[in-house]
């Protein structure tokens, strides 16, 4: 049975019990152990890289693909999860991702060959992990918050930064003494044995429980979300995913996420072994990938804060810029393998790169807010996790091709760049204005809904 079957507040579950504090909150809490938890597994690919490597001796860009892979088969379910959550909640996707994962985690223990860490590694904990990852968290989350929609999106997602300090670290030691199979039985039991349970209590949106966004009384919902329109026109179209596709506000969303994404994932999935080869030790670059993680908790909170004062677009821009810097870092330290420019990769990577998730649900909530929200997102994040799966799988092969990473993290700094522009020509200011933006002003409810 879906978890949003009822609407009325007296046949709410609210009823039976109450928190002293909004239950957003607690969707809030469960996200960032989920994603503390979640995003890490996925993550740690880049541990069992270079493990699985000198295991096995295959090519860089077919061991990389592994990784590549499991986006693919994401992209393909991703659409799905939008619609799923849209009709029957998150919780049914939540759990089949949790299952999926751990069981691709625990199978992938009896891998020898190629294609069963694909199967293994890439399709379960692929497909699996973004059902109960970033984008079902910045699909049905968004409809928790209007005002403190970025504050409370950047607080759930920072639980990464707090599970790679604990998690990575911790795994690298079992990896560096029982190896990279000892590594996925831990971890598939830890995804299994704490995420499952946890996630039962997830529900679609507050009005399912007799509450309004931002924990408002129950008859100012309508107000809280109509207060921020700047285009009554556009907001008051029913979008759907066939209309949203018609736009080029769409087209330019994914456009954006497809760069990106292009640039986290193959920076994240070749930074431990690109590390190790320049002259840093194997705990030293395993400590980088957790301190990427940990600096971006400060930084995703204040930039999603200051998301919800200045605007989606600033934070975007802002966050593409630490990334263009860390390529940058990246290049220069294949020269002089310093510590000064260690930390540059490392702060300004995670302090101002990783705060895109703080703004990657609000962006497409605002500009296509409503019934189909989640269907939407999940095609703008097709986009996304394509770019993600072309990037590590493109750094690899440019790396066997030239023996250097430079070409990929150049490349890098362009798909930044292109990312930057789509977002601000898809102009979710245009649309809805975030709480610091607001101005008093009479509502005009004529015009035609029009595009930037």
């Amino acid at each position: 049975m879906s978890e949003n079957t009822s609407t009325s507040p007296a046949a709410s579950p609210a009823t039976h019990f109450r928190l002293p504090f909004f239950y957003g909150w607690l969707l809030v809490a469960i996200a960032f152990v989920t994603m503390a938890v979640g995003v890490n597994a996925r993550t740690a690919f880049s541990l069992l890289y270079p493990s699985i490597l000198d295991e096995f001796h295959w090519d860089r860009g077919v061991t990389a693909g592994v990784f590549s892979f499991g986006f693919l088969l994401s992209a393909l379910i991703t659409p799905f999860i939008g619609r799923v959550i849209d009709r029957r909640g998150p919780r049914i996707v939540v759990e089949m991702g949790i299952a999926t994962m751990g069981a691709g985690l625990l199978l992938a223990t009896l891998a020898r060959e190629p294609w069963q860490l694909y199967l293994t590694l890439g399709a379960m904990c692929g497909g699996g992990v973004n059902c109960f990852t970033y984008v079902t968290h910045s699909t049905y989350l968004p409809h928790w918050f209007v005002r403190r929609r970025g504050l409370a999106i950047s607080i759930a997602f920072s639980g990464v930064g707090i599970g790679s300090i604990t998690i990575l670290p911790w795994l690298q030691s079992r990896i560096a003494s029982g190896g990279w199979r000892d590594g996925c039985l831990i971890l598939g039991i830890l995804v299994l044995v704490l995420l499952g349970p946890l996630n039962l209590v997830l529900k679609r949106r507050p009005e399912d429980i007799g509450l309004a966004p931002d924990g408002a009384r129950s008859t100012g919902a309508t107000s809280a979300n109509t207060e921020n329109i700047v285009d009554h026109a556009w907001a008051a179209v029913d979008w759907t995913l066939l209309r949203a596709l018609h736009t080029t506000r769409f087209w330019w969303l994914a456009l954006g996420y497809f760069g990106s994404l292009f640039v986290w994932y193959a920076v994240q999935v070749h930074q431990t072994k690109y590390l190790t080869e320049i002259g840093f030790s194997a705990k030293n670059a395993a400590w980088a990938l957790g301190l990427v993680s940990l600096v971006a908790v400060p930084g995703q909170i204040a930039l999603g804060q200051l998301s919800d004062r200045v605007g989606r677009e600033w934070v975007w821009g802002i966050a593409n810029a630490g990334f263009v810097i860390c390529c940058l870092a990246l290049i220069l330290l294949a020269g002089h393998p310093t510590m000064g420019l260690f930390w540059v990769m490392i702060i300004a990577q995670g302090t101002l790169g990783y705060g895109l998730t703080s703004v990657m649900g609000p962006i497409p909530a605002e500009i296509f807010a409503g019934r189909h929200a989640g269907g939407i997102f999940g095609m703008v994040m097709l986009s996304g996790i394509l770019g993600g799966a072309a990037g590590p799988w493109l750094a690899g092969l440019l790396h066997d091709l030239t023996g250097s990473y430079t070409p990929a993290f150049s490349i890098c700094i362009g798909f930044n760049a292109m990312s930057i522009l789509a977002i601000w020509r898809a102009a979710p200011r245009k649309v809805r204005a975030v709480a610091g933006r607001i101005t008093p002003r009479p509502h005009n409810q004529q015009g035609q809904a029009r595009e930037p």
